[in-house]
């Protein structure tokens, strides 16, 4: 059994609940910092990266989601969640969370597309993932130890940094959930080599 906490500060929430349940998956949707302290990974949605960042100050969540990712837990950032984990926006003079060695751009497929759907090649979860595009940033440029693990018209959409994960799309408004089981698969085999806690 691993404990998966969602961010629930904004963004599709009850969504990614859903996408993670599964007979050894405790899911908690997390409002307070000290239920970090209890989870084996977690999940951080899409919305508005201006606003969570806004509501991640307000509720003094910064500093303690840094520890939990320095802890060497799991964390899956999709949409806005992969905009607070990046360590350079383009346009800003710092990232939020700056977990992974990437750089990215906000709302990178502009006003005129704010929404489509396509089907992705996703390294180590499938070749034909549904994938929701919703005011979408885009992965610009990654470090050496950073994995570019789906692409969509040559554009960089998904990658992952050793527990790091995240993704431009919005993978919790499909039905399909493997990309939520590959993040648990992540999260499990990191339980199993132990992480030392917050």
């Amino acid at each position: 059994m691993v404990k998966v906490g969602v961010l629930a500060l904004q963004g599709a929430v009850r969504e990614h609940v859903t996408c993670l349940q599964a007979p050894d998956v405790e899911v908690i949707v997390v409002k307070k910092i000290e239920q970090l302290s209890e989870l084996d990974g977690l999940v951080l949605p899409g919305g508005e990266s201006t606003t969570m960042r806004r509501l991640i100050d307000k509720y003094e969540f910064l500093e303690p989601l840094k520890a939990f990712a320095a802890s060497g837990k799991p964390v899956f950032g999709t949409c806005a969640g992969l905009i607070l984990m990046a360590k350079d926006i383009v346009g800003q003079n710092e990232g939020h969370l700056s977990l992974m060695n990437m750089t990215v751009e906000r709302n990178a497929f502009g006003r005129q597309r704010e929404s489509f759907e396509a089907d992705l090649m996703v390294t180590d979860v499938g070749d034909d993932v549904r994938a929701v595009f919703i005011r979408a940033p885009l992965i610009k440029e990654v470090g050496e130890n950073v994995e570019i693990i789906s692409k969509f018209n040559d554009e960089i959409v998904a990658a992952r940094e050793g527990r790091f994960l995240a993704c431009s799309f919005h993978p919790e408004l499909t039905d399909d959930h493997r990309f939520h089981q590959y993040f648990v698969k992540m999260v499990a085999q990191a339980k199993l080599k132990g992480v030392k806690s917050v």
